[in-house]
């Protein structure tokens, strides 16, 4: 039968031989020895800089439609990704396949970060939600498989995490008029 979150030993060779184990495994960011999942969640957080950085000019509305297109696009793909990479190390979610840790902290970035610690905000609140997984984000944990289970416990975290991250910063004026 096939585990969860176990630790079959996996190795750099074994990522530069594939392309899905690499991409899985956030580029060699799910092979952190401690807290792969925090490691690997940073990638995401480049992607929602850059994404955000680049499409700004063209106002928030399209900064939030790339983040949302990108966001599906990605989760398409990493319901692939994902569930290859499991099936591949014989491991329902191995703690090293950090794809879907780097869409859900996209998905995040729809609060529009405007400063360095509203990024650091992001991180926090989605590594909080990723790891505590309050309900319905166990009860999809525990009985979702594949690669489609894999990526939504970490975009329902993602969720959760933009709730939160909007009202810490309506909670600290960010958003007083």
């Amino acid at each position: 039968m096939i585990g969860t979150k176990t630790s079959r030993r996996v190795r750099v060779a074994d990522l530069g031989s594939s392309p899905v184990m690499w991409l899985a495994f956030g580029g060699g960011t799910g092979l952190a020895p401690r807290a792969p999942g925090t490691v690997g969640t940073l990638p995401g957080l480049l992607l929602g800089w850059l994404l955000m950085t680049l499409v700004a000019p063209w106002g928030e509305a399209a900064v939030i439609s790339v983040i949302l297109a990108a966001t599906l696009v990605l989760s398409v793909v990493g319901v692939y990704l994902c569930g290859e990479a499991s099936r591949r190390l014989g491991v329902h979610d191995h703690g090293g396949i950090v794809f879907d840790e780097i869409v859900g902290v996209l998905l995040v970035f729809v609060a529009l970060p405007e400063t360095w610690w509203q990024a650091a905000l992001i991180f926090l609140w989605f590594r909080v939600f990723d790891v505590i997984k309050p309900w319905p984000i166990s009860w999809l944990d525990r009985r979702v498989h594949g690669g489609l289970g894999i990526m939504l416990d970490d975009l329902l975290a993602g969720v959760y995490a933009l709730v939160a991250v909007w009202l810490s910063l309506w909670g600290i004026g960010v958003f007083a008029g």
